[in-house]
């Protein structure tokens, strides 16, 4: 038994030292990583910045623009005038023919519905 005592002794005097020393290692080898781990975290914090101030400008670009449906047939009057329109009119035998207008603002403009029909 007492052999046994003794064989364990030398054992663990052997062991403990080397896992005290396993230990400080290990511990040595987590202070660089906590710093790389520190960089790539800063890295990618700014990345994300720099796309959100992209993302925040793309989606602030529509912003502007309003938009209103106009339904079918339904007269709208012009805001400004428009210089050289390029409009049908009707020749003395009543053929259409290609022209060119100035449409004045606060003129009402309206789709032919009879043209649409192919009346």
């Amino acid at each position: 038994m007492s052999a046994l005592v003794t064989l364990l002794t030398a054992i663990l005097r052997v062991l403990i030292p080397a896992l005290v020393q396993e230990s400080k290692d290990t511990a040595q080898d987590v202070a660089p990583a906590t710093e790389l781990k520190r960089i790539l975290h800063a890295r990618v914090k700014q990345s994300w910045g720099a796309a959100a101030v992209v993302l925040c400008l793309f989606f602030l670009s529509g912003c502007f623009t309003r938009t209103i449906y106009v339904p079918d047939g339904t007269p709208v009057r012009l805001r400004e005038t428009i210089d050289d329109a390029k409009v049908w009119v009707l020749d003395n035998d009543g053929k259409p023919v290609p022209g060119k207008l100035t449409l004045p603002e606060g003129w009402y403009v309206l789709p032919n519905p009879r043209k649409e029909r192919g009346d």
